[in-house]
């Protein structure tokens, strides 16, 4: 039975060198360039990465990964895992807008993780060379770009006494509620959690012979769990193939991704709930002639609020080029569950509901909760008051909380944060969960996120979610970015908290932003019954974000009040 990955990536090498593990679009586009590598190939690079780590006694030291998007992050992270190296996927500072938060995240890794080694591509690293006197933190780091290091390094390599409690790798936190924290995840996790998204998913050896193989089409971030546990690492405890680009050329044109899907044909592909409300606001009747999706059988969908409305639309929007309700699996996550808590069957369609306590408004179909269906098994989800320690009764809105072997073993270096968030207990029973941060409820076996438990604003006695004023928000007008808009409250004085929605949208749309913010106020009031205090209209690409895509309310809060936000138009209340 196999131990970790690096015991499957051994199999596959020996049995099926030949066959593609992943192929990679450098461009994007499926008539661009294209890189593949395969099981033989993928093995003896890793080893030789492995072995590069093994000659300088670096197993069980901590290995920065900064990879631009490509196939040699895959080798290198790989290679850590052969080397019995941690390894801590970490985002690239690239580009002039994105360098100074990817930096800050960096030094915040370098630090926390006690990182001994920092393995990436030629580019990245010569470009923090070129920084080393503004980075003191890089001061006794060796750096080594892996694609110099030899195939011939591979003859060295020696297999590393791995069991189900080492840990693989440090998956650290997106940073939307607090500071990016390094969860350990073990090779049992691992292997647990991709058991999970095989039997879920139903990629069954059927599916795979009857797909080629050919298993997913991802842009999706590999630094972050989502990408990296789903599409790269289920494709190689499988065998698989994957087709893989940049999460950069899927922003910039989203068209590229259905047309991959169609080029392709794989069984399986998703990502958050924006990237579909992204392929809608493409979708041209010339990109549609050219679709075929009839053989797209999991689109799923998960970290961040899965919209009833954004299911309804694909849905409409491409049958005619044979894509299924049936297809869309909304499912819920987070990395201290390694990844995968909840999902659906293969071939079942979404369960909607109307969350408890909600508005007539909130009820209709449109904005109804989306089950992100029935926990994984082995793994038991229990919806929990936090403050009594009780577990609630079917049907009403609580703490999400989590047991089971996906479980990570905690923080690393943070025995506080891991007591509180990784060994929470119930009066009446003995077992520990893990304190999810997240709200939801159960009904009928089936999971209902209904929002972050940081994030709930209680207006007037009554509690709302953000994400439910963001969606109202967004489908008021057209000339708002979909997944781009930020809700939180403030305290407005004697009147008591009051909701604030910072929204962006195209600079030219400032003419009109005060038709825009009428616009906005009239849906919040009529969906929720509030008074927006102020509505901020604000350029493209400036709502702070976490590396992963989620909206960060706070930080946009503390912009919002330090009066930092890049305004195209605003209004206050009246």
């Amino acid at each position: 039975m196999a131990r970790s990955l690096v015991d499957l990536l051994t199999t596959h090498a020996s049995q099926q060198p030949e066959r593609t593990a992943y192929r990679y679009l450098v461009t994007g586009d499926c008539d661009g360039e294209i890189q593949d590598i395969s099981y033989g190939g993928l093995a003896r690079r890793s080893r030789a990465v492995a072995a590069w780590l093994q000659e300088r006694g670096l197993a069980g030291s901590r290995a920065l990964l900064l990879y631009p998007p490509g196939l040699e992050f895959i080798c290198g992270y790989l290679g850590c895992l052969s080397a019995g190296v941690v390894a801590v996927p970490g985002v690239p500072p690239q580009g002039r807008s994105q360098n100074h938060r990817a930096l800050t995240r960096m030094k915040r890794l370098i630090a926390d993780a006690d990182t001994k080694v920092i393995l990436g591509g030629r580019e990245v690293l010569a470009t923090l060379a070129a920084q080393a006197e503004h980075l003191p933190e890089l001061d006794g780091i060796t750096c080594v770009a892996t694609e110099d290091i030899p195939d011939e390094a591979a003859d060295s390599w020696r297999e590393p006494d791995l069991t189900a409690d080492s840990v693989a790798f440090l998956q650290y936190t997106s940073g939307s509620t607090s500071a990016p924290r390094g969860v350990m995840v073990t090779h049992g996790n691992l292997l647990d959690n991709e058991r999970a998204i095989t039997e879920r998913m139903g990629h069954t050896p059927d599916t795979l012979a009857e797909y080629d193989h050919e298993l997913f089409v991802s842009w999706l971030p590999v630094y972050h769990d989502m990408g990296l546990i789903g599409p790269v690492l289920n494709t190689v405890h499988l065998g698989a193939t994957a087709t893989l680009f940049s999460p950069l050329h899927f922003l910039q044109r989203p068209a590229r991704w259905l047309t991959a899907l169609s080029r392709y044909r794989p069984h399986t592909s998703g990502g958050p709930n924006f990237a579909y409300e992204l392929c809608l606001k493409h979708a041209t009747p010339e990109l549609l002639d050219g679709l075929d999706l009839g053989r797209w059988k999991v689109a799923f969908n998960g970290a961040e609020p899965v919209r009833a409305a954004t299911l309804r639309r694909f849905t409409e929007t491409f049958a005619p080029v044979g894509f299924r309700r049936e297809a869309l699996y909304p499912c819920y996550g987070l990395a201290e569950a390694t990844l995968i808590v909840t999902g659906g069957s293969a071939d079942t369609p979404p369960v909607l509901a109307a969350a408890p306590g909600s508005s007539p408004h909130a009820g209709a179909a449109d904005a109804a909760a989306v089950g992100s269906g029935r926990p994984i098994p082995g793994t038991t989800v229990v919806i929990a008051d936090p403050e009594r320690r009780e577990e609630l009764p079917e049907g009403e809105v609580g703490e999400i909380w989590v047991s089971g072997a996906g479980v990570a073993k905690g923080y690393w270096r943070n025995a506080l944060a891991t007591r509180e968030t990784f060994r929470a207990t119930l009066n009446d029973r003995p077992d520990r969960f893990l304190r999810t941060g997240d709200l939801g409820f159960l009904r009928e076996g089936e999971l209902f996120v209904t929002g972050r438990l940081k994030d709930l604003m209680v207006i007037d006695g009554r509690n709302h979610y953000p994400q439910d004023l963001e969606l109202s928000a967004e489908m008021s007008h057209g000339a708002l970015r979909p997944g781009c808009t930020a809700a939180f409250s403030v305290d407005g004085g004697v009147e008591g908290e009051q909701p604030v929605i910072v929204a962006e949208t195209a600079p030219d749309a400032a003419a009109d932003s005060e038709r825009i913010t009428e616009v906005i106020r009239s849906a919040i009031g009529e969906a929720h019954g509030l008074a927006v205090r102020d509505v901020v209209l604000v350029h493209p690409g400036t709502i702070p974000k976490t590396s992963s895509g989620k909206i960060q309310r706070h930080a946009s809060r503390a912009a919002y009040l330090a009066d930092a936000l890049a305004v195209v138009g605003a209004s206050a209340a009246r």
